[in-house]
């Protein structure tokens, strides 16, 4: 069943997997795995291996997404793209910078956030709303939820901005029917945008939740 092909909007081509796929690498992405171990070599192959899916099913030729120093992707010329991995699921999603400034998702485990983490990663009015929610409201574990929306955020800005947003630079807002909202703090705001404020999906399926974002192009 998919995750995160439903959360994204026409013109995000989406590859997604729950198995291990064994595929040849461009020797520019090899070099990222010099030093990296198997379990690591393993979710990067099927990274990318979901990567050239989603840029074939846009009408690109397979083409080498390398890593950079921070092991995020860098797309061709002319896309823009995010990958993730969590325990049993790989997935890719890209579209054409014409069309999209940033693309960003995110897959987790449905389950609570170890001890301490909520607290490391959470505003204080996040948290508040965290607590209602795993009381009042059925649905997923939600302090795993803003953990996977701020890393879909940040998958999304840093290769639009080149700045990095610390985990309190945005503040999340949750719709129980399944979508989100973002309010960056100053002084960040999205390039050529009067707004801080952004919004994207989420959704659940057996055992995962996923989170996504498409920016379009401005």
């Amino acid at each position: 069943m998919p995750l995160l092909a439903g959360l994204l909007p026409r013109g995000i081509s989406v590859a997604e997997t729950r198995a291990e796929i064994e595929a040849p690498l461009f020797c520019e992405e090899e070099r990222a795995l010099r030093f990296a171990v198997e379990g690591r070599r393993r979710e990067f192959v099927t990274g990318r291996a979901c990567a050239r899916e989603a840029l074939a099913q846009l009408g690109l030729p397979a083409r080498a997404v390398p890593a950079d120093a921070s092991r995020a992707p860098c797309w061709p010329t002319g896309v823009v793209g995010s990958i993730t991995h969590c325990s049993g699921y790989r997935a890719a999603a890209v579209g054409r910078a014409v069309d999209f400034d940033a693309v960003g998702v995110d897959a987790e485990p449905n389950l609570r956030l170890p001890g301490g983490v909520l607290e490391a990663i959470a505003l204080p009015v996040e948290r508040e709303r965290v607590a209602q929610l795993l009381r009042d409201a059925a649905g997923p574990c939600w302090d795993r939820l803003l953990f996977s929306v701020k890393e879909a955020v940040f998958k999304a800005w840093f290769p639009m901005t080149g700045t990095k947003l610390d985990f309190r630079d945005a503040e999340i807002g949750f719709e129980t029917s399944g979508r989100f909202s973002v309010r960056l703090r100053a002084p960040h705001r999205a390039p050529g945008g009067d707004s801080p404020g952004l919004s994207g999906r989420w959704g659940v399926a057996n055992g995962l939740l996923a989170t996504a974002i498409a920016l379009p192009h401005r």
